[in-house]
């Protein structure tokens, strides 16, 4: 099902500053510096992984627009987070949870599926993640700490 939605400005990735505090890292002993390098994330996202990430992810979502309406609305994509997992040498990523009352708090939705708005939401993070690994963060350049030859 493809969801046809005008894009929606992308989030301004202000969560936790310390990547341990997501269960999925494993920090590293030490850190030096800002590992998390959300700046630049934020920018690659304002010049269009968001973009591209979220026409990728509308084409095969299952959320109706009623329900991206209500996501929208509940401000759960402002709260997307996205942070650079240096351990991993990847781009990390953090799903809001959806609230339990969001059909009690919206128009037009009558038996929310919570769980199914959840996995969107968390595929969603995932296509992010994967654009800006992908055609966004050049790993010949050490911007991100690859210092390969």
């Amino acid at each position: 099902m493809t969801l046809d939605v005008e894009v929606p400005d992308p989030p301004r990735l202000h969560g936790s500053q310390d990547p341990g505090d997501y269960d999925a890292v494993d920090e590293p002993d030490e850190r030096t510096g800002d590992n998390v390098r959300r700046e630049a994330l934020a920018d690659f996202l304002e010049a269009g992984a968001w973009e591209d990430a979220f026409d990728e992810w509308a084409r095969d979502t299952y959320l109706s627009e009623t329900e991206f309406r209500a996501v929208r609305e509940a401000g759960l994509l402002e709260r997307l987070d996205f942070y650079w997992n240096q351990s991993a040498e990847d781009v990390g990523y953090r799903a809001p949870a959806v609230p339990d009352d969001l059909a009690a708090t919206r128009e037009g939705l009558d038996d929310v599926d919570i769980q199914g708005i959840e996995e969107e939401l968390d595929s969603l993070g995932r296509t992010v993640s994967e654009v800006l690994e992908n055609d966004y963060i050049h790993r010949d350049g050490e911007e991100f700490g690859y210092t390969w030859e």
